[in-house]
């Protein structure tokens, strides 16, 4: 468990790793901004917390259960934000998830994960970037955590696009995918659902927090809010267009799959009837009845001369249908 504490005046950074006693000391002077940001917390650390901001315990329990659905929730003087950090690894389709809830007030953001996946130095450091845009407070922290997470997003988006690029050039090959290939296209599909499940409430989420009636957003910050939410709408176009690839590269393979299937059996069956013909008539041979040809020269001269136009005829029949 880890908790680091901040507080912030006119977006410097005033004093930092102060004790959570001082919390509501610190919100009596309001220049100040606070920013608690805790790491696998135990409960009793929530609810200390939750005394000195009065938080609502419903929300105290979302935060400490894991998996919630990206959502974003109004209570009295604050908002609870769940959202989710996605990393991807395309060699074990494996998709890891952090999950990130905020509690938002205009005067105190505290934010809850569950483990060291999702990395808060990347928002410190887009706040240093912008002291002049950081004055806005807790609304320019929250958009600096929702567009690091957007743009983890794209990163997951830019490593399922070359992957199912790859894919559709394999199921192109004669060769035929092996079982374990075929059982990660299937687990790379699974992730890209389950990484659609994520990203699409997050529209919703967005949606949640830009509007002012609640935690208002400031003027300066709201084209930075507009820009992540156009970010993430072409993510979600995007794992739109993905997910109708990844089904037209299932349903493509299906029918390659199909199609070489028929392909052979053309061709043995091609085979099957060009032997059948010398088959048939070599079979005269063992017959105990006496036939046209029977034990002269000029039979076995007529019956081989049969066999070879039959059989060539045959072959260059089917060779024209392109079946061998």
């Amino acid at each position: 468990m880890t908790i680091q504490t901040r507080a912030y005046r006119k977006g410097a950074l005033d004093c930092r790793d102060f004790p959570l006693t001082d919390v509501s000391d610190l919100l009596q002077d309001e220049g100040l901004v606070i920013w608690i940001d805790l790491c696998a917390p135990e409960e009793a650390v929530l609810d200390e917390i939750a005394g000195e901001l009065n938080l609502h315990e419903l929300a105290i329990e979302d935060a400490l259960v894991e998996h919630q659905r990206p959502k974003v929730d109004r209570y009295e003087n604050y908002l609870f934000l769940a959202a989710h950090a996605v990393r991807l690894d395309a060699d074990s389709a494996a998709i890891v998830t952090t999950e990130i809830d905020a509690f938002i007030n205009p005067r105190w953001l505290v934010t809850v994960r569950n483990e060291e996946g999702f990395d808060m130095a990347a928002v410190e450091q887009r706040w240093d970037r912008s002291p002049d845009v950081a004055e806005a407070g807790v609304s320019f922290l929250v958009y600096a955590i929702l567009d690091t997470v957007v743009d983890g997003y794209f990163d997951a988006i830019e490593v399922f696009d070359t992957y199912y690029d790859d894919v559709a050039d394999v199921i192109f090959n004669e060769q035929i995918a092996d079982l374990s290939r075929q059982r990660h296209w299937f687990e790379m599909r699974r992730a890209l659902v389950k990484f659609h499940r994520l990203v699409v409430p997050m529209r919703e989420v967005l949606g949640g927090v830009m509007r002012r009636d609640t935690i208002p957003v400031e003027s300066i910050v709201f084209p930075y809010y507009q820009d992540v939410y156009d970010h993430l709408l072409r993510i979600v176009e995007t794992t739109d267009t993905l997910r109708d690839l990844a089904s037209s590269i299932v349903e493509s393979s299906l029918s390659l799959r199909d199609f070489r299937q028929n392909l052979v059996m053309k061709r043995v069956t091609s085979w099957a009837a060009i032997l059948a013909v010398p088959t048939l008539i070599t079979g005269f041979y063992g017959m105990n009845v006496p036939y046209p040809g029977s034990n002269e020269t000029w039979g076995f001269v007529v019956s081989t001369i049969l066999m070879v136009v039959i059989s060539g005829g045959l072959y260059w029949s089917f060779r024209k249908r392109d079946w061998l």
